[in-house]
């Protein structure tokens, strides 16, 4: 029965009809059209997502304080002990409430003045030596010793007379010999008895030395 029935409704079930079709295919038409036509609005890609990491910050660097080094311990230093006053058996007292001195100005030092400079000297003239050889003494020629003539003997004696300001010889040396004792001997006896002009310090006679040379030879 519900078999039956059920057919039945199908088959008086009616189709689409022509209008409903026609509208589906126009509308259909329609957006085929509107894609044709009109661009299509593209939608913004979608925004890249950037993944940043940030580092750590870095460490914070502290400056380190200078070390300086320890300073030196202050070296004790023993007292010096104060001298004790010794007391003056003569104690005078002082009068009561005398006014303190007042300080007195000390004048600047003066500035040292250089030292001139040294004068030099006049230089001394030298005094004129004695003389033996003026005609008016009369002095002797020593004598030749007869043994010396015979033995051939001869030479030159020095004599180193100091004669005073008297023109008198006051002492006589053998300055240089000649080889013979006798030809000296002669010379140094001979001449102890000379007279001479003293030396001269501009106009005063003084003191002074003097050689006097004696020569011995054979064809005197």
């Amino acid at each position: 029965m519900r078999l039956a029935s059920s057919l039945y409704y199908d088959e008086a079930r009616p189709g689409p009809s022509p209008a409903a079709l026609g509208i589906v295919v126009a509308v259909h038409i329609l957006v085929v059209w509107l894609l044709l036509h009109f661009k299509v609005i593209a939608l913004p890609a979608p925004l890249a997502v950037l993944s940043v990491s940030l580092l750590p910050p870095a460490p914070e660097i502290r400056q380190q304080p200078d070390i300086l080094p320890p300073k030196p311990l202050p070296v004790a230093r023993k007292p010096v002990p104060a001298p004790v006053p010794v007391p003056d058996p003569t104690v005078l007292a002082a009068p009561a409430d005398s006014p303190s001195p007042s300080p007195i100005a000390v004048p600047p030092a003066p500035t040292p003045v250089p030292a001139p400079a040294p004068v030099a000297a006049a230089p001394v003239a030298a005094p004129t030596p004695p003389r033996f050889d003026a005609d008016y003494l009369d002095n002797p020629k020593p004598p030749y010793p007869a043994i010396s003539r015979r033995m051939g003997e001869q030479g030159r004696v020095v004599l180193r007379v100091r004669v005073d300001a008297q023109g008198l010889p006051i002492d006589v040396q053998l300055h240089a010999s000649s080889g013979s004792e006798r030809l000296d001997a002669s010379a140094l006896q001979t001449v102890r008895r000379w007279k001479f002009v003293p030396a001269r310090l501009g106009n005063e006679p003084v003191a002074a030395s003097v050689l006097v040379p004696i020569a011995f030879t054979l064809k005197d």
